[in-house]
């Protein structure tokens, strides 16, 4: 079998509208730079990423107004109503592009922090793996269950628990048919990690860093702020 090629999808057709902002997150200023920005530059800075796919919103009227990173060919597709479809659709522009068993990762448009060693680390931890498998992080917190009113129903056991994170990094036809047969189910999959399980399949957990973290709400600029800063000095 030929080395598999790696490519990065990026789904940011989203609005992103917790942020409560003028325009959809991943096009907000961080660190001079914008969200999306940093994102297209975290996931390229790997060099055996061959090109990156972003899905974005069919009115998107900041794109263009972006830099591209260096030494990636980058090329967007039109996105859809959810992620998955946005995801689908990034993937079948990779027809032509891509084998069937190449592997695809995607990242989330508002994760600007992930660090080079942990993108380093996954694709040499999945790289012989039948599955595929993603960026997480144990839960250390005491999770609670809640019920009407937001009165708590009860405390779950955090023993196992893991926070999804991404990439996710799945080989491109398994991902494709795991979308395309939860997509025709209507079993809306909120992660790829989702649609491969639901599929059958048990993806490996990565153990990534904290501070890979995905802007959602306004307090959330700063923080990624202060750990761009912190990781530029260690």
């Amino acid at each position: 079998m030929d080395t598999p090629h790696y490519w990065g999808v990026i789904p940011a057709a989203g609005q992103g509208t917790r942020m409560g902002a003028q325009r959809p997150k991943q096009y907000l200023e961080l660190a001079g730079r914008r969200v999306l920005e940093h994102t297209l530059e975290r996931l390229a800075a790997d060099p055996r990423i061959a090109g990156i796919v972003v899905a974005l919103g069919p009115d998107d009227a900041e794109w263009r107004h972006l830099t591209m990173p260096a030494g990636v060919e980058v090329w967007t597709v039109t996105g859809g109503a959810e992620r998955c479809h946005s995801v689908l659709n990034a993937l079948e522009s990779l027809d032509g592009r891509a084998a069937p068993t190449d592997w695809v990762l995607v990242h989330d448009a508002a994760r600007p922090c992930l660090r080079p060693a942990d993108l380093s680390r996954l694709l040499d931890v999945l790289a012989g793996d039948p599955v595929g498998g993603l960026l997480a992080l144990p839960v250390r917190d005491t999770m609670k269950r809640a019920g009407a009113g937001d009165r708590i129903d009860a405390t779950v056991d955090r023993d196992g628990l893991w926070h999804a994170l991404t990439p996710q990094m799945f080989r491109l036809q398994a991902l494709r048919e795991a979308l395309d047969k939860a997509i025709a189910a209507d079993v809306l999959v909120t992660d790829e990690a989702a649609a491969m399980e639901w599929a059958g399949h048990r993806p490996r957990l990565v153990a990534g860093a904290g501070d890979n973290l995905k802007i959602t709400r306004p307090e959330d600029l700063p923080l990624a702020e202060y750990y761009l800063a912190r990781q530029l000095r260690d």
